[in-house]
């Protein structure tokens, strides 16, 4: 089966858009996509965003989301950027509308300098709900790694992840301490985790080792829990600069039931056919 393809990035994260509005048939297997995700084999992404059509008139698509490595996962920041952006330009004009992820409705606003805004839900503390295995919630956990304490603040952001506050991130133990804290034990469904260096209330650093893809330039929503967890440690403002390998984001979260707010770009890479 030929399929088409949009080979974007947000920020960075390459992503691929599967418009499949309107065509029928499964998305990849696990096989297929780990195939497709290697640019040996394939057209190569970070997270493939597999776009159907809704039944809802009110929604513009709903999406689902693999990675890398053939794993489906509920959230990617940069990848629901990409397909807002590819849905706008199907208008060619700057537009706002309403898409169904796995994790829940959001609300996503393409400007006409290509910037494109998407709110990316309530942040999620509470320990059973990320999932974290804890007995109640904190603003920081201890977490043994091998012979070593890592202090870490966790949250969901429609996935699971942990942060950690170092001195510099380009000197960060990425490669290393990343891959042990994505499958942790205390993380029953694995997770992100991030290394943000906060410059001051309004700016912050930060390098993401993705659950199932490795580090990659730029994470959406490694972004927001950065940002997230920084504001409940009281320590950044409402609106804060993230910069990551692949460029800057803007993240900003009034607190309580408000949802977090991801602006930043989308740009096309190329257009393609795959063989499903």
């Amino acid at each position: 089966m030929n399929v088409a393809y949009t080979k974007m990035h947000g920020t960075g994260n390459v992503i691929l858009v599967v418009d499949r509005r309107g065509e029928n048939g499964p998305p990849p297997s696990p096989g297929q996509l780990r195939e497709l995700g290697d640019e040996a084999t394939g057209p190569g992404f970070d997270q493939l965003m597999w776009v159907e059509a809704s039944a809802d008139p009110a929604v513009a698509a709903r999406y689902r989301v693999f990675n890398r490595d053939g794993s489906e996962v509920q959230q990617c920041g940069n990848g629901v950027r990409c397909v807002a952006s590819h849905l706008a330009n199907e208008n060619g004009q700057a537009q706002a509308f309403t898409l169904l992820s796995p994790a829940g409705p959001i609300d996503a606003r393409v400007d006409d300098d290509g910037l494109v805004a998407v709110s990316m839900g309530v942040p999620e503390f509470e320990p059973r709900r990320i999932p974290f295995v804890a007995p109640r919630r904190a603003s920081r956990y201890t977490i043994t790694v091998g012979d070593a304490n890592v202090d870490a603040c966790v949250v969901s952001m429609g996935n699971p992840h942990c942060v950690l506050h170092v001195d510099d991130v380009d000197a960060a133990p990425v490669a290393t301490l990343g891959p042990l804290l994505e499958r942790h034990e205390r993380f029953p469904e694995r997770c992100n985790v991030g290394f943000a260096h906060i410059h001051d209330r309004r700016r912050m650093d930060l390098r993401v080792f993705e659950r199932g893809v490795g580090e990659t330039a730029a994470c959406g929503t490694g972004a927001c829990a950065a940002v997230v967890t920084g504001q409940d440690l009281g320590l950044l403002d409402e609106a804060v600069d993230v910069r990551l390998p692949g460029g800057q984001v803007v993240v900003s979260w009034r607190g309580g039931s408000e949802p977090v707010w991801l602006t930043g770009n989308a740009e096309t890479i190329s257009e393609g056919i795959m063989d499903l």
